[in-house]
C-alpha cells in the first residue's frame, strides 16, 4: 500500500482548492471552518495512534482529489462544450488539424 502524504500538505491542498473556487473570501466560508475543525480534531499526538485518524486522512485525500477533479472537469467543460454548432474548420482546429484550402486540388488554385 502506498504511503499517505502528510496531513499538512493535504490541508493546504484543500484550502488551495477552496480559494480557487470561492476567491479571496474563502476564510469566511462554512467549508473552510469545517475543514479546519476536522483537521484540528483529528490531529495526532504522541500519546495516541488510532485507526480513525488514518481514516480521516484518507477521507481528506479523497476530498482533495474530488475538488481538483471537479475544477479540471469544469475547465474542460467550458472549453469544449456548449459552443453550439461549429464549422468544420473550427472542429479541425480543436484536434490540431487544418483543412485543405481547395477540396481535391493542390491548394494553390483560386
Amino acid at each position: 500500500m502506498a504511503s499517505l502524504s502528510s496531513p499538512l500538505r493535504v490541508c493546504r491542498g484543500i484550502l488551495k482548492e477552496l480559494r480557487a473556487i470561492q476567491g479571496a473570501s474563502y476564510k469566511q466560508s462554512l467549508a473552510y471552518n469545517y475543514v479546519m475543525d476536522q483537521f484540528r480534531k483529528n490531529k495526532v499526538t504522541g500519546e495516541r495512534y488510532c485507526r480513525a485518524q488514518q481514516e480521516a486522512h484518507h477521507a481528506s485525500l479523497t476530498y482533495l482529489c474530488l475538488l481538483g477533479s471537479t475544477r479540471n472537469h469544469l475547465a474542460l467543460h467550458t472549453l469544449y462544450h456548449s459552443k453550439g454548432e461549429r464549422s468544420p474548420e473550427q472542429v479541425a482546429g480543436l484536434v490540431g488539424l487544418r483543412l485543405p484550402s481547395q477540396p481535391g486540388g493542390k491548394g494553390w488554385e483560386e
